[in-house]
């Protein structure tokens, strides 16, 4: 066993996250079997191992194992070429998953509407971008050069690199290192599983540190073997000259990297300029939203649809089509009204006050496909279409409401305004 995740660690991190996954899913799972042993609960106990194994193991533990991993090649690995070598593909494949899982993480569960700046009014339980969304190719551009230092200084070898190219390449892993810390802060809020997102910046920190940490051990390994072949960076005059000599001591590298960061990131803001960048998108990126911790924003108040498919098409319809009229109030959320929404409502109040038992039905079967029907309408066009749908049935509502009703535009005028008639009447 030993021999196994010595000589391949990677595959060991995965085949142990798939194993206590599937462990999890079957104790998980044990305590929901109603059915007996048979056939059925043996079925759902497979069921169990294949979603532990996919969701606990590969979302939730192994993550956790590629930062222990982490954590133990920093402190074992910095020292040994072979270790840090093998170490590398955690390294690689934590900042893939990680960004992965950060944003399917608030895609999914914080609803992160992430082409939506702090403007933009929302629905529901959307939030809007982390990142402003006019400074986030400042952001990608800076992650994309950390990923290019982190490459040049772990896969070229170190006596084929000038100097100041290795530490230019750290200098762009601090940068990288940097931004994820500031993601992290930014996207942390709290919750018990938002410490998830704390993984993919802590993840960053350690393997930036252990990739420095091991290419001075290197250095120094190298200089005592007298197999460096950097002696040939130290002649010559001149600036640069000066520059490799105060580099050949691997002490320094550390920093002269933090010094070199600087005008790498203000070379990289220069150039970003010409593509319509702000020289501020850096601090603009994380402070100019809403709903975040370096927010300085504050967002207008999310539209509430409650899953009412015709609140649904007022608010998301082309308002020349829909008509939405003003802000109501429904299960004591705000949503925009149309006529349609209002003559509806008033006819299902008309429904309960004469005929409750038949409005229990009624609204049973509107419970039951109404909803779901709400779940289909993504986008304006369907809204629209659902509108046109329904004109027939607002008719023969409004048709009954003039019927029945001695004052039946002041019932449809009250609807979703928090009031009855009767309070109009004490007035």
């Amino acid at each position: 066993m030993r021999y196994f995740i010595k000589k391949h660690p990677f595959l060991a991190a995965v085949l142990l996250s798939m194993f206590l996954g599937a462990a999890l899913g079957v104790l998980m799972q044990v305590g929901m079997i109603t059915n007996g042993w048979g056939m059925s609960g043996i079925v759902e106990l497979i069921g169990g191992v294949l979603s532990g194994i996919f969701m606990y193991g590969g979302f939730m533990i192994f993550p956790l194992v590629l930062t222990g991993a982490e954590i133990f090649l920093l402190v074992k690995g910095r020292k040994n070429h072979e270790m840090h070598q093998k170490g590398r593909i955690f390294d690689v494949v934590g900042m893939i998953l990680g960004t992965c899982y950060s944003l399917m993480y608030l895609g999914f569960m914080s609803e992160v509407a992430f082409g939506k700046d702090w403007p933009e009014q929302l629905v529901n339980r959307q939030t809007h971008t982390p990142v402003y969304t006019k400074a986030q190719l400042t952001v990608a551009v800076i992650a994309v050069l950390a990923v290019i230092g982190y490459l040049a200084v772990n896969f070229i070898p170190l006596k084929s690199m000038p100097p100041l190219t290795l530490v230019l390449g750290i200098a762009a892993m601090y940068l990288g290192a940097i931004e994820s810390v500031v993601w992290g802060i930014q996207v942390f809020r709290g919750e018990i599983l938002d410490f998830f997102l704390l993984l993919l910046p802590f993840n960053c920190l350690l393997f930036t540190a252990r990739t420095v940490s091991h290419k001075m051990w290197e250095w120094k390994q190298m200089a005592e073997a007298g197999d460096s072949g950097w002696e040939r960076y130290q002649e010559g005059k001149g600036f640069f000259h000066a520059c490799n000599c105060f580099l050949a001591k691997s002490e320094r590298w550390p920093l002269a990297a933090f010094l070199l960061m600087w005008p790498l990131l203000g070379i990289v803001i220069g150039i970003l300029l010409l593509f319509g960048q702000k020289p501020d998108a850096v601090i603009k990126a994380f402070t100019e939203t809403s709903d975040w911790t370096l927010s300085q924003r504050v967002a207008p108040q999310n539209i509430y649809y409650d899953e009412h498919y015709l609140c649904t098409v007022a608010a998301g319809g082309h308002e020349k089509i829909v008509k939405p009229k003003r802000l109501g109030v429904r299960h004591g959320h705000q949503v925009i009204v149309n006529r349609q929404l209002c003559v509806a409502n008033a006819f299902e109040q008309v429904l309960e006050e004469r005929t409750p038992r038949f409005h229990k039905t009624v609204r049973h079967f509107y419970d039951t496909y109404g909803f779901p029907v709400a779940k289909l309408i993504h986008s304006k066009y369907t809204a629209d279409f659902v509108y046109f749908l329904m004109k027939p049935l607002e008719w023969m509502f409004l048709i009954i409401l003039y019927l029945t009703d001695v004052n039946p535009e002041n019932r449809i005028a009250i609807q979703y305004t928090g009031k009855s008639l009767k309070d109009f009447a004490q007035e």
